[in-house]
């Protein structure tokens, strides 16, 4: 059976007999890899059966640079799509961000606000190719889309800002949710159309203790829009898998994102949510991509510990099918590279002895 097969099975939780695995590198984990392997790629190196690629953005940042005081300033950069500003930081790769609508004060200065055509200012020419590309190399092809609303929207504006919005001037936030759902609704029918496998969306819309507006707030300013995201593709592919990512406790939303239309939850963050009991509760309409603690048992724990997490999560969470085994986010420097080889050695010594 091909790793395309074994992994619609598994998302799909119609099989436990196959656990897809990946994982980030920072910079300096990444130079590591390189240091130790000699080679650059790692999810080739690794056999990772997912690829994300998308269309390259033709637009210029020059239209954002009157939002910032700090333009032209060494160490500041502003990202060409969106506009948000990036100040260097001093720890690793970090930067402090800076929003070019904190100020804004009219609803004429959100609609005013240089947004990015889905069409004009990308390139789609060769992405059906590509796709098709990784698709006959036996492939997942996941097209990206992450901070899809809420988080774009406090890019922008600023996140305090953003919630004072949603408290005090609704008709601007959602002037600006709503801009911003336009977009991602052509955007999604684009990467529907271009046959990718899976449409991977999501919001920080959480803390580790709780979700930072109410269900309440959710429910009106974010799920409708994200439904319309996630109907726009499903209407051109219907069979493409809607990946939502959202770090914290957000389990006080979780039905409300099964009712959106979202199949896959990433992170499920164990340090504030129990992936066991997550998969007790919501097993049967949800699968899993996570579940291994970059807070705690990647950075601080032993390799043996690391195997033994992981063996957990493959029994308890993957039971019946539907979990992704990956850490919940990025490795950072304080990984020791003996943890991420125990977590390749684990899942592999899994997926080889329960091939079929």
């Amino acid at each position: 059976m091909s790793i395309r097969d074994r992994f619609f099975k598994a998302m799909r939780r119609e099989s436990a007999a196959y656990v897809p695995f990946e994982f980030s590198l920072c910079p300096s984990l990444h130079e590591e890899f390189s240091r130790r392997t000699g080679k650059k790629d790692y999810a080739s190196y690794f056999s990772f059966p997912v690829r994300s690629i998308a269309p390259g953005f033709l637009g210029k940042g020059e239209r954002f640079t009157k939002y910032f005081e700090q333009a032209g300033k060494k160490g500041f950069s502003i990202n060409p799509e969106w506009g948000m500003g990036h100040m260097a930081g001093s720890i690793a790769h970090f930067t402090h961000m800076v929003s070019p609508l904190t100020h804004a004060a009219s609803l004429r200065d959100i609609m005013e606000y240089p947004l990015p055509d889905p069409g004009k200012d990308y390139d789609w020419n060769p992405i059906g190719d590509k796709v098709e590309n990784i698709k006959n190399s036996g492939l997942i092809a996941v097209a990206p889309m992450e901070f899809t609303l809420f988080e774009l929207s406090w890019y922008i504006r600023g996140m305090e800002q953003f919630m004072i919005d949603l408290l005090t001037a609704p008709d601007l936030a959602e002037a600006l949710l709503d801009r911003i759902c336009t977009i991602r609704c052509e955007t999604a029918r684009r990467y529907a159309a271009a046959g990718y496998d899976v449409l991977r969306l999501g919001d920080d819309v959480s803390t580790q203790l709780d979700t930072m507006i109410s269900p309440a707030q959710y429910r009106h300013f974010i799920k409708p829009r994200l439904k319309k995201v996630i109907d726009a593709a499903k209407a051109i592919r219907p069979e493409i898998l809607i990946f939502y990512h959202g770090d914290g406790n957000l389990q006080r939303i979780i039905p409300d994102l099964i009712e959106a239309g979202v199949e896959i939850l990433n992170p499920v963050q164990p340090e504030c949510m129990d992936p066991v009991e997550i998969k007790k509760l919501y097993g049967d309409k949800l699968s899993f991509w996570g579940t291994l603690g970059t807070q705690t048992t990647m950075p601080f724990g032993t390799a043996d510990e690391v195997r033994r997490v992981c063996r957990e999560m493959i029994e308890k969470v993957g039971r019946g099918g539907g979990l992704f085994l990956a850490p919940t986010h990025v490795l950072e420097p304080e990984v020791p590279f003996e943890n991420i080889e125990a977590f390749i050695e684990t899942v592999t010594e899994y997926n080889q002895n329960h091939d079929p």
